[in-house]
């Protein structure tokens, strides 16, 4: 039970004199960064299910794709 108490109290320290914690306003930026990731990788994919077609076996929209291969 020593060693767990110990761990913890390490832990602690640590996390207090060691782990150097980002400023509130590098915190904004990064929140602004992932958020804008996040919707640039939506928009692919997005971009990506409107070309190949969402479920095209039950859809009326076949996508882009299936469109050309009804063509040959």
């Amino acid at each position: 039970m020593s060693q767990i108490t110990n761990y913890i109290k390490e832990s602690y320290t640590e996390l207090i004199t060691k782990v150097t914690w980002p400023t509130w306003r590098e915190l904004q930026e990064s929140s602004v960064l992932v958020f804008v990731a996040s919707l640039l990788i939506a928009g692919v994919v997005f971009i990506m299910d409107w070309s190949f077609g969402v479920n095209a076996s039950d859809s009326i929209w076949k996508g882009v794709v299936g469109n050309l291969y009804d063509l040959f």
